[in-house]
């Protein structure tokens, strides 16, 4: 698994937390480093943010009508003021032609 490719050790002019790359992800590759670099250094409002952003590269229709909501509701999802119910997470990260996996730390 390839680190996120536009983040490098010591540049403090990229945020990926604050920054779309959603024109970024351009293949799963990085999409899954990407996730794995927000899991690691972000937090809950940085992964809601990160999942957003990886929607709108893969299509916010099209990943509305694989969650099974609209496309409108996926947006609010990502607002920032609503909670992502574990439920929509998980079909959000299927979607995405992702699963979870956990390791000791």
């Amino acid at each position: 698994m390839k680190k996120y490719k536009y983040i490098k050790e010591g540049d403090a002019n990229l945020s990926p937390f604050d920054t779309d790359v959603s024109k970024e992800l351009t293949d799963d590759e990085t999409i899954e480093g990407y996730l794995n670099y927000i899991l690691e250094q972000g937090d809950e409002a940085d992964l809601k943010r990160a999942l957003g952003h990886i929607a709108k590269a893969k299509g916010m229709t099209t990943v509305a009508k694989e969650v099974g909501t609209t496309r409108e509701g996926l947006y609010k999802s990502f607002d920032g003021q609503t909670k992502v119910q574990l439920d929509t997470f998980m079909k959000l990260i299927k979607s995405f032609g992702l699963t979870i996996r956990f390791a000791k730390a």
